[in-house]
């Protein structure tokens, strides 16, 4: 159960004291009925800090069960499962927490962050929260806490859980987000008051991941005011990888661990909670969630055909992160096309749902439904919603009922981009889902009176070559398969021994499904495309694809070859793939581009040590050379010019001197970043060697090149002149900017660097002699 675990505890059958405990079934049985007893489980409460101000806002309950063989909560947990009673012991749990609350004093302005197990949605619909509510006091200020299990098992009930504990004016929190994306797909519907950020995301390296995360979790808090709770913070360096993540609130033993009551030391402070508008009624339709004010359109079916095609290719690109629910009216509807597409959203997004008339609560392996009501409107709508942190569209449709071709019955609909109506409209449809109750689809859509699954049809061999043919494709050593193309989702009927061993597993769970099941999440998509687009002309096609081998899932690559098989009627009936391990091959082409790759990189490397100063990371001499002849080459055939200055630094020796060579690099270094910071985005800056740079100023006006120059040289000299800390001292030194204009002091970079040498050195010694003569 998400929150009610420790970090640090003992193995299963090995306490703390050393002592051997009987963990036979009686003995189990004998301990849970321990726990469920009253007084059994108890409550520890870990605190939650605000990051910046580190006052205590709010405790985590966490459950403890009784002294021996389940006092760790996930035994406990696991026990309760394996019995039946895990309803009953979550319901202990969230009593043992509120009163703990109240006999410790974690009132107001403290809240108290309390779980739900997401297993017993379904089963215990949480009648104990109003009870609780009632006869809470007041000042005690409950989050609820729901963690990403219940999320796709059991949405309809998370949703209403989610009404339930808003309509008692509490808050409510997603725990461990991050953790898998299916988290990020449901923080529209469930607009959390809190999002807790899953331990590793504080306590593992960045990568595309984190940031695919962090995007999705600042967008929806900046969005709704929801607040970023960082779990997992143990050290001063988990704390700034938390805040750098946009985290207010941290939880974690850097800021105390578990204990019965208020963390000692700590000062106490409220946490403020966003709250959320009240989600779509569940008996409402998507259709009905539109506004008043929104325009009706009308339209034939073929065009909310491929408005609908539309969106769920929007869909495919947002990924895993996404939702899409979608209304059929018939089962009809659900056409071998459309599982086909459904099949590519269930591989590529978070979370589908298919519902209408008569079709089963799981149509497709991953695709959840519902048992409508025979009165339930959404049997006379044609929706489809598409849901994502970063993207919200609907087309939401009525049938106007009326008759004729199908392609030609018309609808009233509107095509919504707007946020708060897509997710009332996603939240009317998933609060209609059934739970997953882990029946096979088979059984299920048998159940539903939907088509029975695909039968798997002998190869259409006959006559003296019958036993010679066969004989041959079982010895052939490339796999070979048949595809029944005449069949819904085209499954194999056919395949040889080869194609056995190549995908790891027995013809008995191969034969009746799409070829599909070899691709792996980093299948080329381009590859699987051309492959669809050749079959959707009839041709032959050759492609290498990267597939999966057997039960552990093991990469491999496969080179396929796939040609037609046509009818007495010139259509195609089957399609015949030969298929080859090309793995060595791959890998080998793959090791040489790599190899390739790696020596580009180590020139580009080589170039870069040659055009660049290794104390300042800046340019050198020879790269802004080039670079200059550059501009100056567009300066001769264009409208604007270029200037040159000479920055040499004044006083640099004396601190070189009293301080050494160290604290002289130091000091080049922060001028360096001094100078960067005063130059536009494309003025260029060098490093000449010593205390001497080089800054070039491109695109000037060559009526006022000149001065425009002057005034860069003067704000430069200025900006490096200002104080620097050194360690414990503060130094100052000066700088002498001498300019050179192009095409007037100069026309190629050595004429225009002797020109601004000269006009610095100038300066340095007039600047001098006014020092003698002030003294």
């Amino acid at each position: 159960m998400g929150g009610r675990g420790a970090r640090g505890l003992t193995p299963p059958c090995h306490p703390a004291d050393g002592k051997d405990v009987d963990s036979s079934p009686q003995t189990l049985e004998s301990a849970l009925d321990a726990a469920l007893a009253p007084g059994g489980v108890r409550s520890v409460f870990q605190p939650i800090v605000e990051l910046d101000t580190g006052r205590v806002v709010a405790y985590e309950a966490l459950a403890r069960g009784p002294e021996g063989l389940l006092q760790r909560p996930d035994l406990l947990f696991a026990a309760a499962r394996d019995a039946g009673r895990l309803a009953e012991l979550d319901e202990i749990c969230r009593a043992a927490a509120f009163q703990g609350a109240v006999d410790q004093g974690l009132l107001a302005p403290l809240t108290v962050f309390v779980n739900v197990e997401p297993e017993i949605l379904d089963s215990a619909p949480m009648d104990d929260l109003l009870a609780i509510a009632e006869g809470a006091p007041r000042s005690l200020r409950i989050v609820l806490e729901i963690t990403e299990r219940a999320l796709a098992a059991r949405p309809a009930e998370l949703l209403r859980t989610v009404e339930r504990v808003r309509s008692l004016g509490w808050g409510v929190a997603v725990d461990d987000v991050g953790a898998d994306s299916m988290s990020l797909a449901f923080l529209p519907l469930l607009a959390p008051d809190v999002i807790k950020l899953d331990l590793s995301l504080v306590q593992e390296r960045p990568g595309p991941a984190i940031a695919e995360i962090m995007n999705a979790v600042n967008a929806h808090a900046e969005r709704t005011g929801a607040v970023v709770l960082a779990e997992g913070i143990e050290t001063h360096a988990h704390l700034a990888t938390a805040r750098a993540l946009g985290a207010t609130l941290g939880q974690g033993w850097l800021f105390g661990r578990p204990g019965p009551g208020a963390a000692p030391g700590l000062t106490a402070g409220e946490l403020t909670l966003p709250g959320s508008a009240a989600a779509a009624p569940v008996d409402s339709s998507p259709f009905g969630c539109l506004p008043g004010t929104v325009p009706l359109r009308r339209s034939a079916k073929s065009l909310l055909i491929e408005l609908s095609k539309q969106l769920e290719r929007e869909a495919m690109r947002l990924g895993d992160t996404c939702v899409v629910a979608a209304t059929f009216q018939e089962a009809r509807h659900f056409t071998p096309s459309t599982i086909q597409r459904y099949r590519d959203l269930v591989d590529r997004t978070g979370f589908v749902c298919a519902l209408g008339e008569d079709l089963p609560v799981e149509p497709l392996p991953g695709v959840r439904g519902a048992a409508l009501d025979p009165a339930d409107p959404v049997r006379g709508e044609w929706d489809v919603v598409v849901l994502s942190p970063h993207f919200s569209a609907a087309l939401l449709a009525r049938d106007l009922g009326d008759g004729g071709p199908d392609l030609e019955r018309t609808f009233e609909y509107a095509l919504t981009y707007d946020r708060d109506t897509v997710v009332r409209a996603a939240h009317a449809l998933l609060s209609r889902v059934a739970p997953r109750t882990g029946v096979p689809v088979a059984a299920a859509a048998s159940r539903q009176g939907a088509p029975d699954v695909v039968a798997v049809v002998p190869i259409p061999i006959s006559g003296d070559g019958d036993a010679l043919l066969r004989s041959a494709l079982a010895a052939t050593t490339s796999g070979v398969t048949i595809a029944d193309m005449r069949q819904p989702d085209q499954p194999l009927v056919y395949v040889n021994e080869a194609f056995e061993q190549l995908a790891g597993l027995p013809r008995a769970d191969v034969l009746g499904r799409n070829c599909r099941f070899l691709q792996s999440p980093d299948t080329d998509p381009a590859a699987v495309a051309r492959i669809r687009a050749a079959i959707g002309r009839g041709e032959e096609c050759r492609e290498t694809l990267l597939n999966l081998r057997g039960p552990d899932r093991t990469p491999w690559w496969n080179e396929i070859h796939l040609a037609p098989v046509l009818d007495a009627d010139g259509a195609v009936a089957q399609y015949i793939g030969v298929q080859h391990d090309v793995t060595a091959r791959v890998e080998a082409e793959r090791a040489l581009i790599q190899e390739r790759d790696r020596n580009r990189a180590c020139l580009t490397r080589i170039e870069e040590l040659a055009y660049t100063d290794p104390l300042t990371g800046l340019p050198n001499r020879r790269r802004l050379e080039e670079q200059v002849e550059t501009a100056i080459w567009n300066a001769r055939s264009g409208s604007d010019t270029l200037a040159l200055l000479f920055v040499d630094l004044d006083g640099f020796k004396a601190v070189n001197d009293r301080l050494g060579h160290a604290a002289g690099d130091e000091l080049l270094q922060a001028v360096a970043r001094t100078l960067r910071g005063r130059l536009r985005r494309g003025d260029l800056l060098a490093r000449l060697g010593g205390d001497e740079f080089l800054v070039a100023l491109t695109g000037l006006d060559p009526e006022s090149a000149a001065a425009e120059a002057r005034r860069v040289a003067d704000d430069l000299s200025a900006a490096v002149s200002a104080p620097i800390e050194l360690g414990a001292s503060d130094v100052a030194v000066g700088a002498s900017v001498g300019i050179g204009v192009y095409p007037g002091d100069g026309e190629e970079f050595g004429a225009l660097l002797h020109s601004a040498d000269v006009d610095m050195y100038a300066r340095k010694t007039a600047a001098r002699r006014t020092a003698v003569a002030q003294r």
